[in-house]
């Protein structure tokens, strides 16, 4: 049987290459993607991937916003979701100590993280790449002593980097989210789904966004994110993108009838059951 092939953003051994391995086991061809607009666009082809995955949200960071307007325009559907825990480790050439380091390298969000260990060794200047496995790699593939990266647990082990300390991030329970992408004809059916991704804007009447959302709760679903962004060529007016949470399928096909004559534009992204957390 052929590996399944996967298109991540980033190199290998980023946090999309642990997310990937995470929901669908190592044994995947993972294919790298330099944005986020590439990823769409290579998911989109059948001839080079299987399936995608994409950040959408970090538990401290907050919403990735460009890439729910990319969502919304790819025509691709979230099958999944998976919750992963950031840990962040100090990693260099073997044979190094930290004392020997003049440079960490990483991305910028990552570096941010772990500030607070770097101010007990303030001969090391923190330099921003543009991804965190990028910064190991290429400690790697120039033989950079005295350089060091923050990166996860895989950046060490594909590029033989050793960790000098682990898990250096000062909010330990930091998480980020991701949706697993398909292309449409490729979903199957799922019966029992307990989450659902959409878009939508309202009507422009008093009281229309309440009501939509008086119908959730009527129906018992959980309203667990909702995020505005701004609808282009339309000044000031903007879509709501949600995110549901119920027991059964059809509390959530009850209130997208009751809502049906309030929104305009609604697009499903997906149902899919609730992400599992990763440690």
């Amino acid at each position: 049987m052929d590996k399944r092939r996967i298109v991540i953003q980033g190199v290998e051994g980023c946090f999309h290459h642990i997310a990937a391995n995470a929901y669908y086991g190592e044994d995947v061809e993972i294919i790298p993607a330099e944005n986020f607009a590439k990823l769409v666009d290579l998911v989109n082809d059948e001839s080079v991937c299987d399936a995608g995955i994409m950040a959408i949200e970090n538990s401290i960071a907050g919403s990735i916003l460009q890439n729910y307007g990319l969502l919304q325009d790819s025509g691709l559907v979230v099958e999944g979701e998976i919750f992963l825990r950031v840990k962040q480790n100090l990693m260099a050439l073997p044979g190094q100590k930290i004392e020997d380091l003049k440079e960490v390298h990483s991305h910028p969000m990552a570096i941010n993280q772990c500030r607070a260990f770097f101010r007990q060794y303030p001969h090391i200047r923190l330099v921003e790449m543009e991804d965190t496995a990028l910064s190991a790699k290429n400690i790697r593939d120039n033989e950079l002593h005295g350089v060091g990266a923050i990166a996860g647990d895989l950046p060490a082990k594909l590029y033989d980097l050793e960790i000098l300390e682990e898990a250096i991030e000062s909010i330990k329970n930091n998480q980020t989210r991701f949706f697993l992408l398909k292309r449409q004809k490729d979903v199957g059916v799922n019966g029992g789904f307990t989450k659902a991704s959409l878009y939508f804007s309202t009507n422009h009447e008093p009281g229309s966004l309440s009501y939509i959302l008086d119908c959730f709760a009527k129906e018992g679903i959980n309203l667990s994110k909702i995020q505005s962004h701004p609808i282009p060529g339309e000044n000031w007016q903007y879509f709501f993108h949600v995110d549901l949470e119920f027991k059964a399928p059809m509390q959530f096909k009850n209130a997208m009838n009751m809502i049906s004559q309030k929104v305009r534009g609604m697009q499903i992204l997906g149902t899919y059951n609730k992400g599992i957390e990763i440690r």
